[in-house]
């Protein structure tokens, strides 16, 4: 019987910005492989590294320790200038990835990118604006799926990449002007002469993935899998349209990265101890007044990859049943509760009402989500001294049954807590069975 787990999917269990980043450098630290599977540079993360702050957009967060292989998966979209200038930048800091990026990985292009923005701004006025990046996620994505899109693999055949761009460009630039009517005139020649730059410089890293991955594990190796955004962005299962354009969920580890699904063994959902929000939509636990605005300033609530404010609202156990399901989470990391230091009191929200009906899940029609209002459980309020703290038990009490809410209503254990933003302010919390047979086996 195993000792642990071999290979483990980290998911965001919200609506993005959860502080996955964090969690992913914390369990880096035992892993072969960090996987990011899915999304592009429309995510980002931040993570404090030695007293300094790194931001990253498509290489995974466990790339700061060397130790690791660092791998794109083939479900991620790579705009490849942003990649290059990655490396160069963790370069300067004398950080040089085992990177591998999955042949089958498509690739992003400056015409996904004004296509992207044309699109926002018809959506805006249909009032279904969900915020994009304006990164060219989802016209890559869309490609992907008309089967017109271009491969990693095709990037570096000269002769498959000509053709197959001929084909893209041409199709790209009669979009921006038929389907918008915009008068965008991209030179073809230039675009297709650094593309070939950037395969140049990029296809030392290219491999086949899902060998490389099932192969690793047949010699034990240890495999953290990375999602990008969180369960409520999902394309499937998140607030439709409100939504990216990629699964966000565990199951998307799979196809993402080509290993089968009863290679996953663990799968962490990463919560925030209230939540935050980018883009349109109902939102119902949303602080609009004096105290959203607090704690999006403690938090440093601003993407990442935009600086956009980010919405700011109270924990909703709603929402959370649904990350629960749909990624067969089995261990939760809470982040950011010393965000929440100070308050006479914390609230979360445990069921919606509609006139007298009770709603304990997450509806998909939007019609009737707008009508939820929130019924809350309220907690008296904690002050944490200090984030120095080394065990579960040191944290204040109140905090203390906060969390143990959490667990019981989501029926999913509680395994680490961040009580600041520093690498060594984390606790993991270990349950009593766990315990005792750690200490027999000692």
């Amino acid at each position: 019987m195993k000792k642990s787990w071999q290979t483990v999917v980290i998911v965001g269990a919200q609506w993005g910005d959860e502080g996955k980043g964090k969690v992913t450098d914390y369990y880096a630290a035992k892993t072969d492989y960090v996987v990011r599977f899915q999304g592009g540079n429309n995510a980002g993360h931040t993570i404090v590294h030695q007293g300094k702050t790194h931001k990253l957009h498509l290489l995974p967060s466990g790339v700061l320790h060397q130790r690791n292989k660092v791998v794109i998966g083939n479900g991620v979209v790579v705009d490849p200038k942003v990649l290059l200038f990655e490396l160069n930048q963790l370069a300067k800091i004398n950080i040089r990835p085992k990177l591998l990026i999955s042949e089958r990985a498509h690739l992003i292009f400056p015409f996904h990118v004004c296509l992207d923005s044309a699109g926002e701004r018809r959506q805006a006025k249909a009032a279904l604006a969900a915020l994009s990046t304006n990164r060219g996620i989802w016209p890559a994505y869309a490609d992907k799926a008309a089967r017109v899109g271009i491969r990693m693999v095709d990037l570096i055949n000269p002769i498959i990449f000509k053709r197959k761009f001929d084909l893209a460009f041409t199709l790209g630039q009669e979009k921006i002007s038929s389907l918008y009517g915009l008068k965008i005139k991209l030179n073809k020649q230039r675009i297709f002469k650094e593309y070939q730059s950037y395969g140049n410089k990029l296809k030392k890293y290219v491999a086949d993935i899902s060998q490389e991955l099932n192969l690793a594990l047949t010699k034990g190796k240890k495999i953290l899998l990375e999602g990008a955004q969180g369960a409520m962005l999902d394309v499937d299962h998140g607030l439709y349209p409100y939504t990216t354009s990629s699964n966000t969920t565990a199951g998307a580890a799979c196809t993402g990265t080509g290993l089968a699904p009863q290679k996953i063994e663990k799968a962490v959902g990463v919560v925030k101890a209230y939540l935050s929000r980018v883009g349109g939509g109902y939102l119902p636990t949303e602080l609009k007044g004096s105290l959203g605005d607090a704690i999006r300033e403690i938090g440093g609530e601003y993407g990442t990859t935009t600086g956009r404010a980010r919405r700011i609202g109270w924990l909703d156990l709603v929402q959370l049943r649904l990350a629960v399901r749909v990624n067969g989470l089995n261990a939760l990391a809470i982040t950011k509760i010393d965000v929440l230091n100070g308050l006479p009191e914390v609230k979360v929200c445990t069921a919606y009402c509609v006139g007298k009906k009770i709603i304990r899940e997450m509806p998909a029609d939007l019609s009737l989500y707008e009508k939820c209002r929130p019924i809350y459980k309220t907690f008296k309020g904690w002050e944490l001294a200090s984030s120095n703290k080394k065990s579960y038990e040191d944290l204040p009490l109140s905090m203390r049954q906060y969390l143990g809410f959490i667990e019981k209503e989501l029926g999913v254990k509680i395994e680490m807590v961040s009580v600041g933003p520093e690498r060594q302010a984390t606790i993991i919390k270990i349950n009593k069975i766990r315990a005792l047979n750690q200490h027999k086996a000692s």
